[in-house]
C-alpha cells in the first residue's frame, strides 16, 4: 500500500514537473494558424500597450503643454533608439536560443542563457546610461534639436537614462518568455505598466493633488515608475507560481558570462544590433532633415510617428512570431514546418496590417488631431501620413522573411539587405526630395526603402535559404 502511494506521489510530482517545464512550449500538433494567431495576438497587444504609454504622454503634452513639449520628446526618441540598439540585438539572440532550447526541452541550457543574457544586458545598460546622462546636450545638438525645445528634451532624456539598466532587464525578460512560446505572461504586466502610466502621466505633467506640475519631466518620471512597479510585480508573480523562468537560486548562480553562450548571443545579436543602430542613425538623419523646417514640422513628424507606430506593431509582432515558431520548430526537429510557418505569416500580415492601414487612412485626421491642435501642423502631418502609410504591409512582409531566417541563426544577409535598403535607398531619397519639394519629401524615402528590401530579401530567401536543412544552435 505504501509503495502504491509512493508511486502515485511520484507520478504526480513528475506530472507537475512536466507541466512546469512545458509551460509556454508551442504545441505543433494544433492547427498552425491558430497557434500562431494566439501567440501573435497578446504579443501585438503588448506592443500596442507600449505605444499607448508613449501616445498618452504625447497627447497630454501636445494638448495641455503645447507643440514645443511634443517636439521636445520627438527630438529625443531617435537618440534613445540608437542607444538601446545593442540590447535589442541581444534580446533577439536570446529569444532564438531560448526558443531552440525550449523546443529541445533542455532546461539547464535555458537557465544558462537567461543568466548570461541578464548579466550582459545590465552591463550594457550601465554603459549606455552613464555617458548618455553626462552628454545629453551634446547628443541632442548632434541632431539639430531646435533651440526652443532642447532644455525640455534634455530634462526628459536624463530621467530616462537613469532608469535604462532596469528598463533593459524588463525588456529582455519579456523576450525570454516569448522565446519560450509564452506571449501571455508579459502581456499581463505590460497592462499593469500601461495603466499606471496613464494614471501617473497627467498627475505628474500638470499636477494633481499633492503631485507637483513637472511638465515634460513628469511624463518621463511616470513612465519610469510604471515600468519599475510592473517589473517588480512580474518577478514576484513568477516566484509565486514557481515558473521555470523565475529569478531563483539557479538563475542567480548563472549570473555570469558563459562565453560559448555569449558567443552565440553575439553571433545572432551583433548583426541585429548593427541593423538597429544603422536604422536608428537613419532615424536621426531623417529627424535632422525634419528639424530644418522648425519645431512645427518636428511636432508634425512626431504625431505621424505615433500613428504609424500602431501600424508597425502588428508588422513587428508577426516578425517576432515567425522567428519564435521557426526556432522552436528547428529545436524540436520539425524543419518541414518552416515553409508552412512563413506562408501562414505572410497571409496574416496582408490581412491584419492591410486592414489597419485602411482604418488609419479613413481616420487619419482625427487620430492626428489627438496630438496636434494647430491647424497648420495638423495638415502638414496628414500630408506626411498619406505619403508613407500604404507601404507598411511591405515592411511586415520584410519582417517575416527576416524572422524565419533569423530563427535558424541566419542573420548576416537579412541584416545587410535591410541596412543597405535604408542607407542606399531610403535616406538618399529622403535627402534629395526634402531639398526639392520640402518636408513632405522626406516621407517618400520609407516606401522606397521597404520595396528595395522586399525584392532582395525574397531573392536571398528563395535562392539560398529555402529548402536547406537548418540545425540547432544550442
Amino acid at each position: 500500500m505504501e509503495d502504491e502511494v509512493a508511486t502515485l506521489d511520484g507520478d504526480k510530482t513528475a506530472e507537475v514537473a512536466e507541466q512546469k517545464q512545458n509551460k509556454g512550449k508551442i504545441d505543433f500538433n494544433k492547427p498552425l494558424w491558430k497557434s500562431m494567431f494566439f501567440f501573435f495576438l497578446p504579443l501585438m497587444v503588448s506592443n500596442i500597450l507600449n505605444s499607448i504609454s508613449s501616445t498618452i504622454s504625447s497627447i497630454i503634452l501636445g494638448r495641455m503643454v503645447g507643440v514645443t513639449a511634443l517636439a521636445a520628446i520627438s527630438a529625443f526618441f531617435p537618440i534613445l533608439f540608437f542607444l538601446i540598439s545593442f540590447v535589442i540585438g541581444v534580446g533577439a539572440g536570446s529569444s532564438v536560443l531560448i526558443g531552440q532550447a525550449f523546443g529541445a526541452q533542455e532546461w539547464e541550457k535555458v537557465k544558462v542563457i537567461v543568466g548570461t543574457t541578464l548579466s550582459s544586458t545590465f552591463l550594457i545598460g550601465l554603459i549606455v546610461a552613464i555617458p548618455g546622462y553626462l552628454f545629453t546636450y551634446d547628443l541632442l545638438k548632434l541632431t539639430g534639436t531646435p533651440a526652443d525645445v532642447i532644455d525640455m528634451s534634455a530634462g526628459f532624456a536624463r530621467i530616462i537614462f537613469v532608469a535604462i539598466p532596469f528598463v533593459f532587464l524588463f525588456n529582455v525578460y519579456t523576450t525570454f518568455f516569448r522565446g519560450s512560446g509564452d506571449s501571455n505572461t508579459p502581456f499581463y504586466f505590460l497592462v499593469v505598466s500601461t495603466v499606471l502610466n496613464i494614471l501617473l502621466t497627467p498627475a505628474l505633467v500638470i499636477g494633481w493633488g499633492f503631485f507637483p506640475a513637472m511638465g515634460v519631466n513628469g511624463a518621463a518620471l511616470a513612465n519610469v515608475i510604471a515600468m519599475l512597479v510592473a517589473f517588480a510585480a512580474f518577478l514576484i508573480y513568477l516566484k509565486i507560481v514557481n515558473h521555470p523562468l523565475q529569478f531563483d537560486r539557479e538563475t542567480a548562480r548563472n549570473l555570469r558570462i558563459n562565453w560559448p553562450i555569449l558567443k552565440l548571443l553575439v553571433g545572432i545579436g551583433i548583426p541585429t544590433s548593427i541593423q538597429m543602430i544603422l536604422v536608428s542613425l537613419s532615424a536621426i538623419a531623417v529627424i535632422s532633415f525634419i528639424n530644418k523646417f522648425g519645431s512645427t514640422a518636428t511636432a508634425a513628424f512626431g504625431a505621424v510617428n505615433q500613428v504609424i507606430s500602431y501600424v508597425q506593431m502588428p508588422a513587428a509582432s508577426l516578425g517576432i512570431t515567425i522567428s519564435i515558431f521557426g526556432a522552436q520548430a528547428i529545436g524540436a526537429g520539425y524543419n518541414k514546418l518552416l515553409n508552412k510557418i512563413i506562408r501562414t505569416g505572410i497571409l496574416m500580415n496582408y490581412l491584419i496590417v492591410g486592414v489597419i492601414v485602411i482604418v488609419a487612412y479613413i481616420f487619419g485626421r482625427s487620430l492626428l488631431s489627438l496630438f496636434l491642435t494647430e491647424a497648420s501642423a495638423l495638415e502638414l502631418a496628414f500630408s506626411m501620413l498619406v505619403i508613407t502609410l500604404w507601404s507598411y504591409p511591405i515592411l511586415g512582409n520584410n519582417n517575416i522573411l527576416a524572422g524565419i531566417m533569423r530563427s535558424s541563426g541566419t542573420v548576416f544577409w537579412p541584416t545587410l539587405i535591410t541596412v543597405s535598403s535604408i542607407w542606399l535607398v531610403q535616406v538618399p531619397v529622403a535627402y534629395v526630395l526634402h531639398t526639392r519639394i520640402g518636408v513632405q519629401g522626406v516621407m517618400f524615402g520609407f516606401p522606397a526603402g521597404f520595396i528595395a528590401a522586399l525584392i532582395f530579401l525574397y531573392l536571398y530567401y528563395h535562392i539560398f535559404w529555402k529548402g536547406k536543412e537548418h540545425a540547432r544552435l544550442v
